[in-house]
């Protein structure tokens, strides 16, 4: 897409990704915001709905398997970062904004990647995800 030099940030939690990726930011205090931030969570669509609306009250997310056979919940700073990623999968046209908490706590066993195809990211592992959420309910 770009490199870390074009990516302009679109808000705050973009600008404190960039910070902290570029070592102007500590890692710590980037976790502690994310946990407060808002997220974009693509999920399915159901086809026979107006595209975008969530008419169900059980939002399936969209996941993906790695090659070591992990599950990761892919994870947007904004809607606008999920367009490109997303045109892969029609199926998930929809999405939920909603704190990074809630989204954490709700994919148990699984991993997450914040904006993937982007240059300015982050996975987050299975067992770092439980203990930063584990320790965020604890602050």
């Amino acid at each position: 897409m770009t490199d870390d030099n074009d990516f302009i940030p679109h808000n705050d939690l973009e600008r404190q990704l960039l910070d902290a990726q570029e070592g102007r930011l500590a890692p710590d205090r980037f976790m502690q915001a994310l946990l407060e931030a808002q997220v974009f969570l693509p999920v399915q669509d159901d086809p026979a709905q107006v595209a975008g609306l969530q008419t169900s009250d059980r939002a399936v997310p969209l996941s993906l398997t790695t090659e070591d056979g992990m599950t990761v919940v892919p994870i947007f700073t904004s809607p606008d970062r999920a367009q490109a990623f997303l045109s892969g999968f029609p199926d998930f046209n929809g999405g939920i904004l909603a704190e990074f908490r809630w989204v954490a706590a709700r994919v148990p066993g699984c991993g997450i990647s914040l904006n993937p195809g982007w240059p300015v990211g982050l996975d987050v592992e299975p067992e770092q995800l439980r203990r930063l959420v584990d320790a965020g309910s604890e602050a």
